[in-house]
């Protein structure tokens, strides 16, 4: 998935309803109610464009049976959903932990053992559905992505976006090493005495270096999204200040990438057989270790191929993204109103992307890519989950996934 996440969080929901005045989450950012309310819809309408990125993936024509119009649009769900998805669940994690300010004392050890506990929710969650659905689920991912983030929940904006450019600077040399250092026999050897591998198609080695949406190369997203969380984006200065930097990494990674590694530089490796993680491999339908390509790779950014040049142009667009949709939400009420149906889709991110392979299986669609060439699939399941969470948001405050997650998390209280 983009996996394209989900992988709140298409993989980790948000606490609270758009249509609910304010919640316990919201209660985490000092800021007037109207901001307040305008910033997290517009977080939802985001979410709500990652989903539908991801059934676009999953469902939709494959990248080589589209043209014109079509071909941008599967284009840019190829890998950009994921990783939209994965900038939200960093930011939800900040919902979590403190908005503006990192909570501290008994709150911030209350929070960090609500996130741990999402953490193996979603970890369990992700390796029982990979069961059946393959690698290509991304909840598992997610877990794992929510551990490594603990021991910086509580740093500032400056630090946290400071750890992400390292990270995107360096993870992405380190894992090609890794990965040639790494042999069959040597993951063999690893995988036979690895639990999760003996359930899944995901064990540890898929979680942290060889997925479709391994820790490695996927956590300066997170670290990102946690960056974005600890800034006032009701700000009309610091709205400005992300689009100049979003639309600036997006543009200095593409173009770089194209001046250095040629025409076929931002070729998407998700039906190239080259792909270094993304729910658009999943045909294969498994985690399973691929060769390591040539260093010469690293120079592309291609959606999904794990370089720096892909994770920073990835990031700003995903900043451009949230940036866009929490100004239109915010300043446009009449809009606000009529895509309420699109932000509780949102709201119940989780719900959302669990349900579309759950359905795939009732009506015996294949999932993983896919081979037909319709779009009509793909408009009618986004449909279906617009008309399903606005019905189900008009009586219940959560998504069903949600409710249960957040129940999952009530043990929290009583750590001291």
């Amino acid at each position: 998935m983009t996996h394209t996440q989900p992988p709140h969080e298409t993989a980790a929901p948000q606490e609270h309803s758009p249509l609910q005045p304010r919640t316990s989450l919201e209660s985490a950012a000092p800021a007037s109610a109207g901001a307040s309310l305008g910033r997290l819809v517009g977080l939802d309408v985001a979410r709500a464009l990652a989903v539908f990125g991801m059934y676009i993936v999953h469902i939709g024509p494959p990248l080589s049976a589209t043209d014109g119009v079509g071909s941008w649009v599967r284009y840019l769900a190829d890998g950009h959903s994921s990783v939209l998805f994965a900038t939200l669940a960093g930011f939800s994690l900040m919902l979590i932990a403190g908005r503006r300010e990192p909570k501290t004392g008994l709150a911030g050890r209350q929070a960090k053992a609500r996130i741990a506990i999402r953490a193996v929710v979603l970890l369990a969650l992700g390796t029982a559905l990979a069961i059946e659905y393959g690698g290509v689920i991304i909840l598992a991912f997610y877990g794992v992505y929510f551990l490594l983030a603990l021991p910086i929940v509580q740093l500032r904006a400056r630090m946290l976006a400071m750890i992400a450019a390292a990270l995107a600077l360096i993870t992405p040399q380190l894992a090609f090493v890794l990965k040639s250092l790494l042999s069959e026999s040597v993951q063999q050897s690893v995988n036979a005495h690895d639990p999760l591998k003996a359930l899944s198609d995901v064990g540890v080695l898929d979680l942290l270096l060889t997925g479709f949406y391994p820790a490695i190369t996927w956590m300066p997203f997170v670290v990102a999204g946690m960056a974005l969380a600890r800034l006032d984006l009701s700000a009309v200065t610091v709205q400005r200040r992300l689009a100049a930097l979003g639309a600036a990494l997006t543009v200095a990674a593409y173009v770089m990438s194209l001046l250095l590694a040629g025409k076929d530089a931002l070729r998407s490796m998700a039906e190239g057989g080259k792909s270094s993680g993304g729910s658009e491999a999943a045909s294969s339908g498994s985690g399973a270790f691929e060769a390591q390509g040539a260093a010469s790779d690293l120079l592309s950014a291609g959606p999904h191929s794990g370089t720096t040049f892909d994770i920073v142009g990835s990031v700003g667009v995903a900043i451009l993204v949230i940036v866009c949709a929490t100004v239109l939400m915010d300043r446009l009420p009449l809009l606000r109103r009529l895509a309420k149906p699109i932000i509780a889709v949102g709201a119940m991110s989780l719900t959302a992307y669990v349900g579309h392979f759950v359905v795939q299986s009732v009506v015996g669609m294949p999932t993983g890519e896919s081979s037909q060439v319709s779009w009509v699939p793909v408009l009618m399941f986004i449909l279906g989950a617009i008309v399903f969470a606005a019905v189900w948001s008009r009586f219940f405050r959560r998504g069903p996934l949600e409710s249960l997650l957040n129940a999952a998390t009530k043990p929290a209280k009583y750590v001291r």
